[in-house]
């Protein structure tokens, strides 16, 4: 504990944004790098907790206090140290986290808790800066071969892991670039994909193989996993979104966020979309259903293609803007939250289900039918009932659905392996993250379902560790998760 009075003479400060006039208008970062000097004061506000919740909000166990600490004393390079040694990819987790370690962290009980994101992220990218990271070939190779299947955050994470052990890693993804979500479903304004390039270049360096256009169980059969590598990981995530069903949903016009997101990253990336296929928001009418990450990436990204206006709608009723008395630390602070998209524009609506889409005589959206709801709780059962009289119509020349993923495609490689599908709907594992496919392992959202990158990575590492034992009979790798 560098200041041991740091949590109480410093404040908390917000991490720094360009500024909005300046930002809706290109596709960088809106954050910008924290001042240094700032940043250690900041750091030193962590009180070196006996017990450190941040440590159990944490999916990756993450040595939060140590890099505070070390940052507030000058001492980066050992704060790298420190912060690679449970996250193969703060640089990531740092931008996309929603930072479950800071709703843990113990100042938050009566104070604005540390910025452990902020401090997180100037470590890597000071590190990278100064030319302190390196890939890390292994000392030998096993002659093992590993296939992962998905080129996300888990697929990444099993890979390097896999890799550092000395096995020859083979990373499948059926896009055109490697990266997943983190490529085609993260805007730039959120992580600049020469962020992730980095990183991958190092991989590649230290000997992890890739593979684009690789869609297995489709142009890549499941028998060339099975015949040509000792063990598979399908890391492919929950890609399957969830729909809306109502009157009106086949309207043009009514997209899935991913494809709306997927399109604009892919312009951002050079690529060409053909004439009446991009969907833009370009002096649109937008409405958002979904009021999660994905519908806030679909706000700013509306912001930049100039729409004229933007709606977005959330079935939940607006959280208070403090912690709730069935919401006690240190549970995920369930309370009223602003990203940069919201405060470049919008108007957020709650408790609003939407009832039907209506269209013009060209079979265009034009505007949706909603209403305001309210919670019914019984039995553990809830329940969203209408409220009467609260009718109302948006305009809308664009829907985009943001409501989540209900888990993995089915079709194709799932099917064709014969794995194991939970009541849920994922890939059912045992304790050694092995499905019921001798030698076919499975982590992050395939067998977890929609959640967040450091839960994926966290999964990665340990089912590296599972992999590892698999082929070798024991494992030194290490592993955060159970």
């Amino acid at each position: 504990m560098g200041k041991v009075t740091g949590f109480i003479e410093i404040k908390y400060k917000k991490w720094p944004t360009r500024p909005v006039v300046e930002r809706i208008r290109d596709w960088r970062e809106a954050y910008l790098p924290y001042p240094e000097l700032e940043l250690r004061r900041q750091g030193a506000r962590c009180m070196d907790c006996g017990i450190p919740f941040c440590h159990q909000g944490c999916p990756l166990g993450n040595i939060i206090p140590d890099w505070n600490d070390l940052v507030y004393r000058g001492e980066w390079k050992d704060a790298l140290e420190r912060l690679h040694a449970t996250n193969n990819f703060p640089e990531f987790t740092g931008r996309l986290c929603p930072a479950p370690c800071e709703g843990s962290c113990v100042l938050g009980i009566n104070d604005d808790p540390v910025t452990i994101k902020a401090v997180e992220v100037a470590i890597i990218d000071k590190a990278f800066d100064q030319g302190w990271v390196h890939a890390e070939p292994p000392q030998k190779r096993t002659g093992k071969k590993v296939a992962v299947v998905g080129s996300g955050p888990a697929g990444l994470a099993v890979a390097e892991q896999l890799n550092r052990a000395g096995h020859l890693v083979t990373v499948l993804e059926r896009d055109d670039r490697i990266g997943g979500l983190l490529r085609y479903g993260i805007p730039e304004f959120k992580m600049e994909k020469s962020v992730l390039e980095r990183r991958l270049a190092l991989m590649a360096e230290a000997g992890v193989q890739f593979r684009t256009g690789a869609n297995v169980g489709g142009n890549v059969p499941v028998s060339e996993l099975k015949s040509g590598f000792d063990a598979v990981v399908l890391a492919g995530g929950a890609c399957q979104p969830r729909d809306l069903p109502i009157l009106g949903r086949e309207l043009d016009g009514v997209h899935f966020a991913m494809d709306y997101l997927t399109q604009q990253n892919r312009r951002c990336e050079g690529d060409a979309i053909p004439d009446g296929k991009f969907i833009s928001a370009e002096g649109r009418r937008v409405v958002i259903i979904g009021g999660g990450d994905t519908g806030t990436d679909c706000l700013g990204t509306a912001h930049r293609q100039g729409c004229a206006s933007v709606h977005q709608l959330e079935l939940l009723p607006k959280p208070p803007t403090t912690r709730a008395a069935d919401n006690p630390w240190p549970q995920w602070p369930n309370v009223f939250r602003t990203s940069p998209a919201h405060d470049e524009g919008g108007e957020r609506l709650f408790a609003v289900a939407t009832q039907r889409f209506v269209g013009d005589d060209n079979g265009r959206v034009k505007a949706l039918e909603a209403v305001k709801v309210e919670i019914l709780r019984s039995g553990g059962r809830v329940e969203f009932k209408p409220v009467p009289g609260s009718e109302f119509t948006l305009p809308a020349d664009l829907v985009l659905l943001a409501m989540g993923f209900v888990g993995p495609e089915r079709p194709g490689m799932l099917t064709d392996l014969g794995v194991k599908i939970t009541e849920r709907g994922n890939v059912w594992r045992d304790p050694s993250w092995m499905t019921s496919v001798s030698g076919v392992f499975a982590c992050g959202d395939m067998q977890r379902g929609q959640s967040l990158i450091v839960w994926a990575i966290a999964e990665g590492r340990s089912a590296a560790r599972g992999v590892d034992a698999y082929l070798m009979g024991e494992s030194t790798l290490p592993a955060p998760l159970a």
